[in-house]
């Protein structure tokens, strides 16, 4: 079958049977999620987020123990907790560590290599491909700003051209607004070794997000997840992209109450940062963990607005994969080119046809 064939490259770098990778979500991506989209075949990442280091290593135990295949572990580098993860990494050696939240020094990615890690950095344009490939990474991701939880400034599209069709030397995975199969098959088409989603897996019944959290999913519109302002390079935030609500807007003035502080010589730059990151870290676990969708962070990608039903993970892949398929064969047709097995026999309609059915499965 054609997809199949156009995934080999990034099944093989990654070693499962399809490179469709889970994002690493703070207080989402546990050992149960990464458990999950592992059996059905994909590539299940860990996320750190501001994990203490020995619940991070019992999740990283759960994770060699239960799983038959590799795994990464997400490590976000401006989380307080970094240093302290990145020596767990290096004692416990899981196959793959992501670095997250900012661009990873050349000591942290020699460091987890040097341990037997293979090492995938973010990368927002060419030169800093370039700079990462230089350190030693094995893969990048490259993620748009439409992605949710900690983002960049410039969008999937413009990321493609600056630096997917550049061709670097080493995998690139791709993220930010992909939800869909169809989308899967021109990404990889367009020469993506795999892609990675977060927003879609959080409508997995096996993520155990609650119900509160997954409902306010089914119900955004992708114009929701907005994100956040920078007001001031005196304080240098990582924009996050997450439905507005309350919480969002506290963030906000958060941000100009340590302005204010900084201004007054009140505090100092590294304090106000740590000040923001455990306020994400705080406010994501209120929504996921105890339901708080008013004052709580609800990251979501903008790919909310193409989900509308908790579904299995088995589900889920099902209809990436059949959609996948039948959109490389729906193109190889349209070049008079025959599909080497079978056209699939059924098309799941577009969404817009679809309507927002939230189905049974809906919290």
């Amino acid at each position: 079958m054609w997809l199949e064939k156009i995934m080999r490259p990034g099944s093989d770098f990654l070693g499962v049977r399809y490179p469709i990778v889970s994002g690493g979500m703070t207080w989402l991506s546990d050992s149960s999620l990464v458990k999950a989209v592992h059996d059905q075949g994909g590539f299940g990442v860990l996320a750190g987020g501001n994990m203490p280091p020995d619940a991070l290593e019992k999740e990283i135990e759960t994770c060699q123990n239960e799983l038959s295949g590799p795994f990464a572990v997400n490590l976000i580098t401006i989380a307080p907790n970094f240093r302290s993860q990145m020596a767990v990494v290096c004692r416990k050696k899981p196959p793959f560590v992501i670095f997250a939240g900012n661009f990873p020094h050349k000591r942290d990615v020699q460091e987890v290599k040097e341990a037997g890690c293979k090492a995938i950095a973010f990368a927002s344009t060419m030169s800093i491909a370039e700079q990462q490939i230089r350190y030693g990474v094995d893969a990048l991701i490259l993620e748009g700003s439409e992605a949710g939880g900690h983002i960049g400034q410039v969008s999937l599209v413009i990321l493609l051209q600056q630096v997917l069709f550049e061709s670097p030397s080493v995998p690139v995975f791709v993220a930010g607004g992909v939800a869909t199969g169809r989308m899967v098959a021109h990404l990889l088409m367009m020469g993506a070794s795999g892609v990675q989603m977060g927003t879609r897996f959080v409508m997995s019944e096996e993520c155990r997000a609650h119900p509160r959290f997954k409902a306010a999913f089914v119900k955004a519109r992708a114009r929701e997840a907005v994100a956040t302002p920078t007001y001031d390079r005196r304080l240098p935030v990582v924009a996050v992209r997450a439905i507005r609500n309350a919480g969002l807007d506290e963030f906000n003035q958060l941000q100009l109450d340590l302005l204010s502080k900084l201004n007054a010589g009140e505090i100092r730059r590294e304090e106000a940062q740590i000040r923001v990151e455990e306020f994400w870290v705080g406010g994501l676990r209120k929504a996921v963990q105890e339901g708080d969708v008013e004052r709580g962070s609800l990251m979501a990608g903008q790919s909310v607005g193409l989900v509308d039903k908790v579904q299995p993970m088995a589900e889920i892949f099902s209809e990436i994969l059949h959609d996948a398929e039948a959109e490389l064969s729906r193109v190889a047709m349209l070049f008079g080119v025959q599909t080497p097995d079978r056209t699939p026999d059924r098309y799941h309609a577009p969404f817009h046809e679809r309507g927002r059915s939230t189905g049974s499965r809906t919290p």
